[in-house]
């Protein structure tokens, strides 16, 4: 086990305070949107004096684990990171395997570099992922059912707009089919046509209450503070609006459309960069290609229910193989550090711990984080909280 540095990306909507308030650091003034903690060749993380992903690639076995390779090749299958959002992200979904695998190499065989600005596909991995919250979030995730959506829009009373979605409202066509046509139909809207983004914002300011509606409201008031016209404001409303207390958690499958809207939280992931992005963003959109991956099927999973494996250890479940998220609160005894096998990451998010290995003790405070490789053995003591990750294999 060694102590770890991650790489912190400074993207625009990111917090000025939150991620140098975790780390010990005086803010910049500048914002730092998230702290990779992983092996993305990217940013990699430094372990000791070394880059990650050098280590992995000279060891797989050693540093990952042999089940974790047999799955998934000589690589990190997952990244960490902390998340910080001041102002809200871009409506956005990731794709699946087949997905990734055929947009990237379409991508490579019409020679676009890996860092052009019109890239939707990085890498040909997939990008399912899981966000606990840490501090009070807010989120839209995956389509709200179309009948509710209509009826936000009539009590708005916003004639052009209640006509743009008034296939909601045809219960003989199947949801995800009325849901894919308007929330097309409202991201292609340009020129003349935006004209309705302001109207329905200015009936939104009258919306004075409470309930799924005041939060419908309050979405479009929200989010066109930052993206004045933005046609994405509107196709935003037709999605679940969520509340994350700390410790609640979200997962997000292949083709979720989603957006968080402030707040942050651990979030892990496949070990991908492959996003694609229809509105709310000053970043490269592509419409076709989103709309193209994104699951229209309404409704909302609910929350990740986390499974307590041991007093003072939790469990984060998902379908995903890539990633495996631990959440440990040690006070009195000692706590065996989950994922035997897998090379696992170690970040500290409140208090301070230690972690003992054989011969070997690792003293980590608010901020800090660690690596431990696959065949070390450790145990937890001390009081706070750390989050771990690790390869899914170690959930077989």
């Amino acid at each position: 086990m060694e102590r770890m540095t991650g790489h912190v990306q400074p993207y625009a909507w990111g917090s000025t305070t939150m991620i140098p308030e975790l780390l010990g650091e005086k803010p910049t003034g500048e914002p730092q949107a998230e702290l990779w903690l992983g092996a993305h060749p990217s940013a990699p993380a430094r372990v000791g004096d070394r880059s990650l992903d050098d280590l992995v690639t000279e060891e797989p076995d050693a540093t990952v684990g042999a089940a974790s390779v047999a799955a998934f090749g000589p690589r990190l299958p997952y990244l960490l990171k902390v998340l910080a959002a001041a102002q809200p992200l871009s409506l956005q979904a990731h794709p699946s395997r087949a997905q990734a695998e055929a947009g990237f190499a379409r991508e490579n065989e019409a020679g676009l570099a890996l860092d052009a600005k019109e890239r939707l596909y990085r890498d040909d991995w997939p990008k399912p992922e899981v966000l606990c919250a840490l501090v009070d979030s807010e989120a839209l995730c995956g389509f709200a059912e179309p009948a509710e959506t209509y009826g936000h829009f009539e009590r708005l009373g916003v004639a052009r707009a209640l006509a743009l979605v008034a296939p909601l409202a045809k219960e003989a066509t199947p949801a995800p089919e009325r849901l894919a046509a308007v929330f097309g139909a409202l991201l292609r809207l340009s020129g003349d046509e935006l004209e309705v983004v302001d109207q329905v914002v200015k009936a939104a300011q009258e919306v004075d209450e409470e309930g799924p509606y005041g939060r419908f409201a309050e979405t479009a008031r929200d989010l066109s503070s930052f993206y004045p016209g933005d046609p994405g404001v509107l196709a935003a409303l037709c999605m679940n609006r969520l509340s994350l207390r700390p410790n609640d958690a979200v997962y997000l499958p292949a083709g979720n459309l989603h957006a968080y809207l402030r707040g942050g939280g651990v979030e892990i992931m496949a070990n991908s960069d492959n996003v694609l992005r229809g509105g709310l963003t000053p970043k490269h959109v592509d419409v076709d290609e989103l709309l193209s991956v994104l699951d229209f099927s309404p409704g909302f999973a609910g929350l990740v229910v986390p499974i307590e494996v041991t007093p003072g250890a939790w469990r984060y479940p998902t379908p995903a193989l890539e990633f495996a998220l631990w959440r440990l609160e040690p006070s009195a005894t000692e706590i065996p550090l989950p994922g035997s096998g897998t090379g696992r990451v170690v970040i500290v998010t409140d208090g301070s711990v230690s972690l003992r290995g054989a011969g070997t003790e690792l003293a980590l405070g608010r901020g800090q984080a660690a690596f431990v490789s696959a065949y070390e053995e450790a145990v937890v003591y001390g009081s706070g909280t750390l989050f771990v990750g690790g390869p899914g294999t170690a959930e077989v």
